[in-house]
């Protein structure tokens, strides 16, 4: 799905390469004869030298992005017992090979690859993502990727009772905003709407929140750009992912435009 997706958007994807052929692949194809400006290599094997082979590619290529995708183990182990794929950890127990289930190989799996995960410059979690919405957080974060080396900044809004983001890298709660839930006439409507927007944002307490916001984000934003980190996802987090933090993280967006950033604003939760 994450190669369907940079193809789409006209990238050159090599898929399934392993791991060894990452430097010496990703230099031949950036090396101009093949007239390719945007390339992505999808990693499909489960080398410990991941992380390595991003470093030699560094060195070599001027603007390399590496990304993550992971899962939680229970979503893992719902995914391979439905398109019914062997894990390629799984030892058969013979010839000296160890008897390992899927929860087992699927830890070995991931402690291994703990290096690579470290060395990503963007760690995207998959656990809560349907294709389409996986889809939608590649074009968002690669859409329109050109010579533009600044970072690259996500709003997102999510529902508590539906889990925490794990790929973010600032929360903020927006459960002591009054809720419009609970009132019937507002309920249908989600916080990009204008009633929602009204109830929550232009209130004294979603003024206050803003203003200290605002503050804070101008002081860290430069600071994290300063320091090269290429992507920062800053998560505003309600009870359901509907009302308040989607109206939080739409005002933020405006916010940030004005002070002359870009960020890309998405909804996790707001229609579930």
């Amino acid at each position: 799905m994450a190669a369907g997706a940079f193809e789409d958007l006209g990238w050159f994807v090599i898929d399934n390469l392993p791991a060894a052929l990452v430097s010496k692949v990703g230099e031949l194809a950036l090396s101009g004869s093949g007239g390719y400006d945007r390339v992505a290599l999808v990693l499909g094997g489960y080398d410990e030298e991941v992380s390595n082979e991003i470093e030699l590619l560094r060195a070599q290529v001027k603007d390399v992005r590496a990304v993550f995708l992971e899962a939680s183990t229970d979503v893992l182990v719902r995914r391979y017992e439905s398109t019914k794929r062997r894990h390629p950890r799984i030892g058969s127990g013979t010839d000296g090979d160890e008897e390992v289930g899927l929860v087992a190989a699927i830890e070995r799996e991931r402690t291994s690859l703990s290096p690579a995960r470290a060395a990503a410059d963007l760690v995207i979690d998959t656990s809560a993502l349907n294709p389409h919405q996986l889809r939608d957080r590649i074009t968002s974060q690669f859409g329109d990727i050109g010579t533009d080396s600044s970072m690259r900044l996500t709003l997102t809004s999510f529902g508590f009772k539906h889990g925490v983001p794990l790929d973010v890298d600032l929360v903020f709660d927006c459960r002591f905003l009054p809720n419009p839930h609970w009132d019937p006439d507002l309920r249908p409507f989600s916080g990009k709407d204008p009633e929602i927007q009204e109830y929550v944002v232009d209130r004294p307490a979603g003024q206050e929140f803003l203003a200290d916001l605002d503050q804070m984000l101008e002081h860290l934003l430069p600071q994290y750009e300063d320091e090269g980190k290429s992507y920062l996802t800053v998560a505003f987090g309600c009870t359901g992912g509907r009302h308040r933090s989607v109206a939080i993280a739409e005002a933020v967006g405006r916010m940030l435009k004005e002070r002359g950033w870009h960020p890309r604003v998405s909804h996790r939760d707001i229609d579930r």
